[in-house]
This record gives structure tokens, sequence and C-alpha cells, in this order.
């Protein structure tokens, strides 16, 4: 008996594809979501509050009390009444008389604000996609990422908050708290490779 006829021996003999297909069904029916009592935005919510994630929130009831929020945050947080907004009409509409609206995006400092597509309690991931209104890098280098969401766009689970059908984005991406590492003598150090602090403020 050769090696190779040695190591098919201990596998068995050959399954029917349909056997194989019929357990592969069975073990993802029994692959049961984590149980999520209570409300959806209540458990969402709890999520950004794990230390994994580390996220601060707010609420308020319409879009036009948004930059009363963000300037709550940013002289409790920032210091500067300066924030970098995405050319998206939602948010340029609004009144910032309050804020120095910013050109270009701060680098490792400063604060920037974008909208997001959707969010998961499952997780407390935010989904964001791209669009000529909607940059993608901002989201990666101010030291305070703001995220406007709405209410009636947080979804329970992962599932549920995938693309719809149509016309999709150039690329979409999930943020799932702050960035961090432990590679630097295993401290968890925030940060290290984009914002240091998400905050996420429920519209609705």
């Amino acid at each position: 008996m050769s090696a190779r006829d040695a190591i098919l021996g201990k596998l068995g003999p050959a399954r029917p594809i349909a056997d194989l297909t019929a357990q592969a069904d069975a073990l993802i029916g029994h692959a049961e979501r984590p149980l999520l009592d209570g409300d959806t935005i209540d458990l969402f919510l709890a999520q950004l509050d794990q230390p994994s994630i580390a996220a601060t929130h707010d609420a308020v009831d319409t879009l036009g009390d948004l930059p009363a929020a963000v300037t709550r945050y940013l002289d409790a947080n920032v210091g500067a009444r300066a924030l970098y907004l995405p050319p998206d009409p939602q948010l340029l509409d609004l009144d910032w008389q309050s804020v120095t609206t910013l050109h270009s995006c701060p680098v490792d400092d400063g604060a920037v604000l974008a909208i997001a597509r959707a969010g998961v309690a499952e997780t407390g991931s935010l989904i964001f996609e791209t669009a000529p209104v909607a940059p993608m890098l901002p989201n990666f280098l101010a030291l305070h990422h703001l995220v406007v969401l709405h209410r009636a766009h947080v979804v329970r689970w992962l599932e549920d908050a995938l693309l719809p059908a149509g016309p999709q984005p150039r690329a979409h991406y999930w943020v799932t708290g702050v960035s961090g590492t432990t590679d630097i003598e295993g401290q968890y150090v925030r940060g290290a490779h984009g914002p240091r602090f998400l905050h996420v403020i429920l519209v609705g």
C-alpha cells in the first residue's frame, strides 16, 4: 500500500455530494444566533458601551438638532469648536454657526463627522459607504470620529445589514469601535491606526 492509499484509507469511503450538502445545511441550521433579548436600540447602545468598542453616544430628535449635539461633544472632549464635514448636503445645509467647519481633514488631531448607513445591535458595528459626498479617508485620519446614525437604520443582526439590491457604492466598510493594538509591550493602546475616540449620535 502506498503512502497515498494509506492516507486516503484513513479518510474513509467517499460520500455522495448530496450527503455532504445535507450535513452542511444541518450544521448551518444549528448555528443559532446569539440570544439578544430587549430593544434593538438598547442592545446597540449597550454594545457601544463595551470596553472593546469604547464608544460614547448621544441622541437628538431631528437632524436640525445635530449641530448642538456636536458642539456639546467638542466643548467637552476636543476643546476647539472645529470640525471637518464631508460635502454631504444633509450636513452642509444645517446651521453650523457655533462651529468652525474645516475644508480639510485634520490628521491625528481634531474631529470629523460622517453619516453611517447602518448600525448593528449584534456587534455594535457601524457601516459606511463611499460616495462623492462621503469620502472614506477622513474617517481614518482625525483623532475624534463623530458618527451620525438614524435610529431607523439600526438593525439587530449582521445579516440584516447586508447591502440592498440595486446600484452599489464603490466601496463600503465596517467600523466596530476605536482602533487599537496590543503590539507595544502587550499594553492595549487606542488609536493605533485610526481615531482614538468614537462618538455616535442617534437621530430620530
